[in-house]
C-alpha cells in the first residue's frame, strides 16, 4: 500500500473543500508520529489527521479520534501554542510529488500576526511533518534528522528547511503522452510497471501494474511492448491525464477473500479480476479511515505496550519449551513397565545367574515364555540389577505423576497467557493497557513501579451490544473484567458464553427475567467469536450455559472458570466495530 502523488492531489481537493479557512481549535498527538488537529468551519468541525508512521503515512480527515496520552508530548504544546486558533489559508501541493503545505495565518504571544507553514512529506519511512515560520526556518518537526541521518538536508529548529530533492521524473499532467511513452520505453528490458514508476510522477506500484495490465494485459519487459501495447500505454496515460484534470477520481480499494485490505487507487483497479474484491469509497478520507485504521492501532498498542507484548511473547515462549521437555521426559516414562518386568524375571532367575554378565537371556512369562536378553552391569551382582530395575521403575512412576502435574499446570499457565494476549490485542485505550499491565503485576509476570500506582485511567465498563430481538449483551474487555462480569454482575438465569478451546472475553446475555431466545444466542455467539483469538477463523465452535453453572477454582487465574453442562454452537465471527468518538 502506497499513497502517491495523483491521490494526495485528490485528497489536497477535498481538503480544500472541507476546511480551506477553518480555524484550528485543538490540536492532539496520539502518538509520536501521529497529529489530530480539529478545525472549526461554519458547516461544523473537521478532525484533521496527519500521520509520519512509515507503514501508513497520510494526510485526511477521519471519522475516528485515536486516544491521546493522558500528558500531552512536548511537541503537542508547542504546535498547540503556535497554532491554535490560526486559520488555514492554504493547501498546496507541489507538482504531483508527495509533499504538501499547509498555510497558517496565526497570532503571536504578543497580538502580531504571522505566517507558519506545516509541511507534511509522504515518504514511507522518511516520512515527517515540519513547523517552519514564513522564512522556511524549522520550528519543530516530528521526526529530527541530524548529519548521521541525512548529510544533504537536516531537519533541526533554527535550520533553513528545504523540500525532498527532486527525482527528476515525468509530470502525468504537462507532459504530452508520446514523451510519457518514450521516457517509459526507453528503460531497456526492464519489467513495464518499474519503468513507469522510474518515469513518470505521482504513481504508486498499483497504479503502474494496472497501467502495464491494461495495455499489455501483463507486466511484460518494455523492450516486448508491440506497437499496439505501446498506442494502449498511451491511452491509459491520456486516461490518468484526465482524471486527475476533470476531478474524475474513483477512490477504490480491493480485498482479500478474509476482507482484509490489500491496495488503493484513485481509479478502478482491474489487474485482478476476480480474485480480489473490490469496493468504492464516496471519498479518500472515508477510504483511508477504512484502509488504515486496524493497522494504526495495532501499532498504537505496540507503541504503548511494547514491554507487555515483548514479555508475553518471551514468556510464552519459555513456556512452550518447558512444554516440550517435560512431555520428551514423559514418553521415557512410557516403558516404566518394561523396567519392572526386568527387574521381577532377574529376581526370579537368581538361583542361575552369576556376577560379570553384561545381559541375560531369560523366559519372559509375561509374553508366552519367549527369551527376553536383559541388560546389566557386570559389575553388580544379579541381586544388585534387579534391584536398580526396580529403583528405575519407581523413579519412572513419581516422574510420570509429577510431569503429569507439571505439564497441565504449564498449560494452564499457557492459556492464561494467550489469554492475555488476546485481551492486549484488542485493547484500544491507555485504560485497558492500564488494566492488563496491573493483572500481571498481580500475577507476578511484572514487578510494581511507583508510576504503576500514582494515576491510572478511569476504568471502562464492558462493552455493550443489543441483539435484534432486544436482549443486552456485555463483553469483558480483559481478565479482570471477565471476572467481575460473570461472577458479580452476571445473575444466574443469564446465559454465559465462551469460544472452546480459543483464547477470548467473556460474553454474557443478560436475561432481564425473559426466557433467552435462540436469536439471541446466535448472535451472542458471533460477537463472542469475534472478540476471541480465532477471529478470523470461518466457523469458531462457542461454548454456552447459564451463569448458574460455572465455577470459579481456588486460587485460580484471573478469567479461569469450569463448567460441565453446556452446549455448543457454530458460528461465523462477526466482525468488530470500530468506535467513533
Amino acid at each position: 500500500m502506497a499513497l502517491d502523488g495523483i491521490t494526495l492531489h485528490f485528497i489536497t481537493e477535498e481538503l480544500k473543500e472541507k476546511i480551506l479557512l477553518s480555524k484550528v481549535e485543538k490540536i492532539y498527538q496520539p502518538s509520536k508520529c501521529e497529529l489530530v488537529f480539529l478545525m472549526r468551519t461554519r458547516a461544523g468541525a473537521f478532525r484533521l489527521y496527519m500521520s509520519a508512521q512509515a507503514i501508513s503515512p497520510r494526510i485526511q480527515l477521519t471519522a475516528f479520534t485515536p486516544e491521546n496520552p493522558q500528558k500531552p508530548p512536548m511537541l503537542c504544546m508547542l504546535f498547540r501554542k503556535r497554532l491554535t486558533g490560526a486559520v488555514l489559508e492554504e493547501i498546496e501541493q507541489f507538482s504531483l510529488d508527495r509533499v504538501l503545505r499547509l498555510k497558517f495565518n496565526c497570532t503571536n504571544e504578543i497580538g502580531d500576526r504571522q505566517t507558519l507553514f506545516l509541511y507534511i512529506e509522504i515518504m514511507a519511512q522518511r516520512s515527517n511533518i515540519v513547523l517552519t515560520d514564513a522564512e522556511d526556518i524549522i520550528i519543530d518537526a516530528v521526526k529530527r534528522v541530524d548529519e548521521t541521518k541525512s548529510t544533504y538536508r537536516e531537519i533541526l529548529p533554527g535550520l533553513k528547511y528545504l523540500l525532498p530533492p527532486s527525482q527528476g521524473k515525468l509530470d502525468i499532467t504537462t507532459s504530452s503522452e508520446d514523451e510519457l511513452v518514450e521516457a517509459v520505453l526507453s528503460h531497456g528490458s526492464k519489467k513495464l510497471s518499474a519503468a513507469v514508476l522510474n518515469s513518470v510522477t505521482g504513481v504508486s506500484p498499483i497504479v503502474a501494474r494496472e497501467l502495464a495490465y491494461r495495455s499489455c494485459g501483463d507486466d511484460i519487459q518494455t523492450d516486448l511492448i508491440t506497437p499496439d501495447g505501446r498506442q494502449r500505454l498511451s491511452e491509459c496515460f491520456s486516461l490518468v491525464k484526465n482524471i486527475i484534470i476533470n476531478g474524475e477520481a474513483l477512490p477504490c480499494a480491493v480485498f482479500d477473500s478474509d476482507r482484509k485490505p490489500v491496495d488503493f487507487s484513485f481509479f478502478d483497479i482491474t489487474q485482478y479480476g476476480d480474485a480480489l474484491s473490490k469496493k468504492q469509497f464516496d471519498s479518500f478520507s472515508e477510504l483511508l479511515d477504512e484502509f488504515c485504521f486496524e493497522k494504526d492501532r495495532l501499532l498504537r498498542i505496540k507503541n504503548r505496550a511494547g514491554d507487555l507484548l515483548k514479555l508475553l511473547s518471551n514468556t510464552r515462549e519459555r513456556i512452550l519449551r518447558k512444554i516440550n521437555l517435560q512431555k520428551a521426559q514423559l514418553e521415557k516414562c512410557a516403558d516404566k513397565e518394561q523396567l519392572r518386568i526386568c527387574a521381577e524375571l532377574i529376581g526370579s532367575n537368581l538361583y542361575r545367574l552369576e556376577k560379570g554378565a553384561a545381559f541375560y537371556d531369560l523366559e519372559n512369562y509375561y509374553d508366552g515364555g519367549k527369551m527376553l536378553r536383559i541388560s546389566a552391569n557386570p559389575a553388580l551382582t544379579p541381586v544388585q540389577n534387579s534391584q536398580k530395575y526396580y529403583k528405575d521403575y519407581r523413579k519412572a512412576v513419581t516422574a510420570e505423576k509429577m510431569l503429569d502435574d507439571l505439564i497441565d499446570s504449564a498449560e494452564q499457565e499457557l492459556s492464561y497467557i494467550d489469554s492475555v494476549l488476546d485481551s492486549l490485542s484488542r485493547a484500544d485505550t491507555e485504560a485497558e493497557i492500564s488494566e492488563i499491565r496491573q493483572e500481571l503485576i498481580g500475577a507476578g509476570y511484572l514487578r510494581s513501579r511507583s508510576k504503576d500506582k500514582i494515576k491510572l485511567p478511569k476504568t471502562l465498563p464492558p462493552y455493550e451490544f443489543t441483539t435484534s430481538d432486544g436482549f443486552k449483551v456485555l463483553v469483558g474487555r480483559n481478565n479482570f473484567q471477565n471476572d467481575k462480569l460473570t461472577f458479580k454482575t452476571a445473575k444466574n438465569y443469564d446465559m454465559w458464553l465462551h469460544t472452546q478451546s480459543f483464547a477470548g472475553s467473556h460474553t454474557i446475555i443478560v436475561s432481564d427475567n425473559r426466557e433467552i431466545t435462540d436469536t439471541a444466542i446466535f448472535e451472542a455467539a458471533r460477537i463472542a467469536a469475534g472478540f476471541s483469538s480465532a477471529s478470523e477463523a470461518y466457523k469458531v465452535p462457542v461454548d454456552y450455559t447459564l451463569v448458574k453453572n460455572l465455577k470459579k477454582p481456588p486460587n485460580s487465574r484471573p478469567g479461569k472458570v469450569i463448567y460441565h453442562v453446556y452446549n455448543t454452537i457454530y458460528v461465523e465471527p462477526l466482525k468488530r466495530e470500530r468506535e467513533q468518538k
